[in-house]
Formats: structure tokens, C-alpha cells, sequence
């Protein structure tokens, strides 16, 4: 068992209430996931709420996510019985805003964390709604948090220009012995393989990387609400679904490029995972991939391009010419520093912005 950590307590309990959770397969989930087995790694006890077991209907649009409903008496009997030293609410959802409500009705501090640029995905679902009216939504929402956790600088300092405050990192890893390299993992189709990994969604921009002329085999492994419809348009790619586990893990290393086309991402985990199994990145010079693989010593593992067929084959080049080079960097990206940067920020007051 590690040591004590300065400023943490030895034991907390911790609760955190997540609309985001298995079966969805996405970042947030994994993000989740690997953060409550290290903490109870590090002698937390942890308890998380989500929407399994619960009454819930799907969230129009998108029926992976479910909303669970009438939540607030069971919800605020789970957290009288638990007792629990900090509270968490990751999302903004049905749960997220029971939780709220129960906190601010009984004067308990809780943290948030923005995963997604909720505003721009909303805006592109429904072109209508404006974004201006969604970061107002998402500051009333945010506004009494202790602490609003951001994964980047970059997206720290975004949210500081849309009027919020009290902001603290907190960086994203990646399981180095989960997703590795395996040898002789191949996918049974034509290289080179282009794999993406991820929802897929309007949001996420994945026409842009399927309607490139490259050559080899384009794998999608993910569901969404686009997926039927680009699997009609898109024959010739090969996709797969949502994949768990060892699936998940030879998916990554059965293929020789990851190629990441969102733009409104403000982090990407998949780019950390892919780069543990070995993959180079492609992707567009947007904020997710500037922040995660734009400096310096990420010019031997990701291309960063405009012009994404030419991130591509960039980045196929940059396999060639340094197949260790995406291992190595990956295993630079500790999760436990991201285990505790998230501990300090939840005892911690935050830093006056």
C-alpha cells in the first residue's frame, strides 16, 4: 500500500455521482473507471451512483445514454447512509442535477469536472439552439462547485473566458499495462489499418476521416446515433461496434495508425491509449491533440494536420521510422499523478481566478 500522500487524508470516502457508466463505451467511463480503482489502490473507499438499476429512459438522439429519472429520495438516502467525506458529480446530467440539488439543499460541498464541450455538441445535435444559451446553462450548473476540474490548460483557460471560476487541472492517464503492444495482433483486413476509436457522432467529426482516400482498411470500433447511417453511405469501412476488454485492447494493437478527427474534444484518452498499444496519432491541430501530443516530444508519435489525409500518412511514416516511440511516450502518462492531482483538488480551496 503507498504512503501517505501530504494534504490527503489517509482514508476518505468518496462519492461520485456519474450519468456516464458501463455499457457506454467512451472516455469519461474509462476515465471514471481507472480513477476508482486507484483510489481504492491508495485506501479510498469509493462509491459511485449511476443510472444502473434506476428508473431511466434514453436520452433522445442517443439511447446509449440513459437518464435516470425521480431520483432525488433514493439519491439522498445513498448519500445519508454513505456519510461520505467528498462528492463528486462528473456530468451534468439527470444524476449530476439530483445530486446538485440535494447538496445545495443541505449544504454539502461537492466538486464538478467538464469532460466535453457540452455547448458545441449540443449545437451541433440541434443547430437551432445557441451556444451562448448553453454556457449559461453550464455556468448555473458549475457556478457552486468548490472545484471544476478541467483535463487541459487550454481548456482551463476557455472556461475561465466563459465566465467561470474556481478551476483546477485535472490531467488524464492511461493504463500502460492494460493497453500495450501485442505481437502478432492483426486485424483480418487489408493494411494499413486506420483504426478510430470512439462514439460515433455527429460531434466527433468522423466523416472527415471516412471519406479520405487512403490506402488500406478504415476500422471504427464504437456505437452512436450516426453509425447506421455512415455504415450505408461508408460500405468499405469496417465497423466493429463497441468492444470491452481484451477485445478493446487487440483492436488498438491489431492496427498501425490512430486517427482521432474530432475537434471539439477537450482531451482524448483514446489518443493515450492507442499510443500504449504502439499506434502514432493523426489528427487535426485542434485543442484535444495540441494538449495531449502537440509539444515537442510528441513530433515522433502524432501528426498534426489541417489536412488530415496528410496527418495520415504522416503518421504512418512516423511508425516506420520509430515503432517504440508511442509505447515510450505513453509511459510518461502516469495515472496515479492524475489519481492525486484529483484527491488535492477535492480537500483543497480552490485558487481564487
Amino acid at each position: 500500500m503507498p504512503g501517505p500522500i501530504p494534504g490527503v487524508a489517509a482514508h476518505l470516502k468518496i462519492l461520485i455521482v456519474t450519468d456516464a457508466w458501463a455499457p457506454q463505451v467512451n472516455g469519461v467511463v474509462r476515465t471514471l473507471e481507472m480513477l476508482c480503482r486507484d483510489l481504492g489502490a491508495l485506501g479510498h473507499t469509493v462509491r459511485v451512483v449511476t443510472p444502473q438499476g434506476r428508473l431511466s429512459m434514453p436520452l433522445p438522439t442517443y439511447p446509449e445514454i440513459k437518464l435516470a429519472l425521480f431520483q432525488k429520495h433514493t439519491l439522498k438516502q445513498e448519500i445519508r447512509d454513505f456519510s461520505p467525506d467528498a462528492v463528486h458529480i462528473s456530468t451534468e446530467g439527470a444524476l449530476g442535477l439530483t445530486a446538485r440539488r440535494i447538496c445545495l439543499e443541505y449544504g454539502i460541498a461537492f466538486s464538478t469536472a467538464f469532460h466535453t464541450r457540452f455547448a458545441e455538441y449540443v449545437h451541433a445535435r440541434f443547430p437551432l439552439v445557441p451556444e451562448s444559451l448553453v454556457w449559461r446553462w453550464l455556468r448555473w450548473f458549475h457556478r457552486p462547485a468548490t472545484t471544476v476540474m478541467a483535463a487541459t490548460q487550454s481548456l482551463r483557460q476557455d472556461l475561465l473566458a466563459h465566465g467561470f471560476s474556481h478551476i483546477r487541472l485535472w490531467s488524464r492517464g492511461v493504463d500502460v499495462d492494460r493497453f500495450r503492444p501485442i505481437p502478432g495482433a492483426r486485424h483480418p483486413f487489408a493494411g494499413p489499418i486506420w483504426l478510430y476509436v470512439g462514439r460515433v457522432a455527429v460531434e466527433k467529426n468522423i466523416e472527415a476521416f471516412l471519406a479520405l482516400d487512403l490506402p488500406g482498411t478504415k476500422v471504427v470500433v464504437g456505437n452512436g446515433p450516426a453509425k447506421a447511417g455512415l455504415e450505408r453511405k461508408y460500405p468499405h469501412v469496417r465497423f466493429l461496434g463497441a468492444l470491452t476488454g481484451e477485445d478493446l485492447v487487440r483492436a488498438y494493437a491489431g492496427a498501425d495508425v490512430f486517427v482521432f478527427p474530432s475537434r471539439t474534444d477537450t482531451f482524448g484518452l483514446v489518443m493515450l491509449e492507442a499510443l500504449a498499444s504502439g499506434l502514432t496519432v493523426a489528427a487535426y491541430p485542434a485543442e484535444g491533440p495540441r494538449d495531449v501530443v502537440g509539444g515537442p516530444e510528441g513530433a515522433r508519435v502524432a501528426v498534426l494536420d489541417e489536412d488530415l489525409r496528410k496527418a495520415c500518412l504522416g503518421a504512418l511514416a512516423l511508425r516506420q521510422e520509430h515503432p517504440d516511440a508511442p509505447r515510450a511516450f505513453a509511459l510518461t502518462r502516469s495515472w496515479r499523478a492524475c489519481t492525486l492531482q484529483f484527491l488535492r483538488n477535492i480537500i483543497v480551496e480552490p485558487d481564487p481566478d
